[in-house]
């Protein structure tokens, strides 16, 4: 382990493993050390990811047999109550066509070992089951990492932390802050086991086709949170997270308003006699633009969840780390090629990232989590009061429906102002322009 190497890569998630296999295609000697037993290990079963991104990557990933679970032809959202509520629903045959594979399911286990092992069959050297502890460094330039193995310090020229959003790392060498409650969600999942027969029958799909759903309302108890629904292909990875902030004040039990999401009447069918085959926690960077830490440095770059590269609106991080690992390693390729690996010689990751939709999208979005967070309603008062309208209006009673109207109008405007209604349809739109 005392070896050196031209770039030590932290963490063998989508961001790590996309730059090692970039970097090893160009004869690059690089190392992954992950600290799980396997890539993928510490990562939650199932996720979307997005074709276009891997493409750069792995071309030709289909034929090289990447898990995938489920081809995305649809996707929902929902709007819930507690007893009911509202779904918009997109469906395009071109997603079975020239747009297959633009997202899909997988189980992050098998993905990331995938990926991993893609990156060593074009030569880098991935070492799973060590943890990296500290990082090495002459003045103020890091020079490699140290792990927790005998003599286990490693030289490299260039380091990528790529360990994730809950990297013990990165607050300790101070490159990145210690997150705070507010810029992140907690978020809990249980994979549900189901024949692929069923999933296809209860959601309208062929084989091999699959269907997001994501869902907010009442069911995440009033916190700025949602809940997801992502179909495999013989399992439902059903999700549910609330920011973190929320979670204190509030004092709810995750793994409760998981329970109370199953048992709402759009998910409870189905789920409906499902197997629970696992069940797993894990923190999701939400805060956005602000909260990007500097992501490079004399020595080093930061890609992924690790710089808190996360669209919270699209529910966007996988192609964001794919894509910022490659960044990364073309930014170090430059770096190699010039001999200069100090903040500027390694700057092309920044301008590569400001010319991309990863920075586009994250500074449009940079209002998006505090407009959450200062407005409550959205997730108590607004589904609830949404629900009685639908409610009244589709109840055939003998009243006129004058009379209803009047009444639903009462009611929202004794719940809400209308002021502070247009407030928050100001807010939003303020925060996603």
């Amino acid at each position: 382990m005392a070896e050196e190497f031209d770039v030590a890569i932290v963490g063998a998630g989508p961001a790590g493993s996309s730059a090692a296999a970039v970097l090893a295609q160009k004869g690059v000697k690089a190392i992954v050390l992950e600290r799980g037993e396997y890539p993928g290990a510490k990562n939650m079963s199932g996720g979307v990811l997005y074709g276009h991104d891997l493409a750069q990557i792995v071309p030709d990933f289909g034929a090289k047999h990447c898990p995938v679970e489920r081809n995305i032809v649809e996707s929902q959202i929902w709007y819930l109550s507690e007893d009911g509520g509202y779904a918009l629903s997109f469906l395009d045959r071109a997603f079975e066509g020239d747009l297959k594979f633009n997202s899909f399911t997988v189980g992050r286990a098998k993905f990331d070992r995938w990926l991993a092992e893609e990156a060593a069959r074009r030569g880098a050297l991935v070492v799973p089951a060590t943890v990296v502890t500290d990082l090495l460094r002459e003045g103020s330039r890091v020079v490699g990492v140290r792990t927790d193995r005998p003599d286990g310090d490693i030289r490299a020229k260039v380091v990528l932390l790529a360990d994730g959003v809950n990297s013990p790392l990165a607050a300790k060498t101070g490159f990145r802050p210690e997150v705070k409650p507010e810029q992140v969600a907690l978020a809990v999942k249980e994979v549900i086991e189901l024949s692929e027969e069923t999933i296809n029958e209860r959601f309208h799909v062929g084989a091999g086709s699959g269907v997001t759903v994501e869902a907010v309302g009442t069911v995440t108890k009033g916190m700025d949170g949602i809940a997801i629904i992502y179909t495999n292909r013989t399992s439902l990875s059903v999700a549910i997270g609330a920011n973190l902030s929320d979670f204190r004040k509030r004092l709810v039990r995750p793994y409760e308003m998981l329970e109370d999401f199953k048992a709402h009447p759009r998910v409870a069918p189905l789920i409906a006699c499902g197997k629970p085959k696992e069940y797993m926690a894990h923190w999701i960077a939400e805060a956005g633009y602000d909260a990007v830490p500097g992501l490079t440095g004399d020595g080093y770059l930061i890609a992924g969840d690790s710089g808190m590269l996360f669209n919270a609106l699209h529910r966007e991080g996988s192609n964001m780390a794919m894509t910022s690992g490659r960044f990364a390693a073309e930014a170090i390729l430059e770096a190699l090629e010039r001999g200069d690996f100090s903040r500027r010689g390694l700057d092309g990751y920044l301008s590569r990232l400001r010319g991309s939709y990863v920075m586009a999208d994250l500074k449009k979005y940079r209002c998006f989590n505090g407009f959450r967070l200062r407005h409550d309603e959205l997730f108590s008062t607004l589904p609830q009061d949404a629900a009685y309208a639908a409610r009244q209006m589709l109840t055939v009673d003998g009243t006129p429906k004058k009379l209803k109207q009047k009444a639903i109008r009462r009611k929202v405007f004794h719940d809400i102002s209308p002021w502070r209604l247009l407030r928050i349809v100001w807010d939003g739109w303020r925060s996603v322009k």
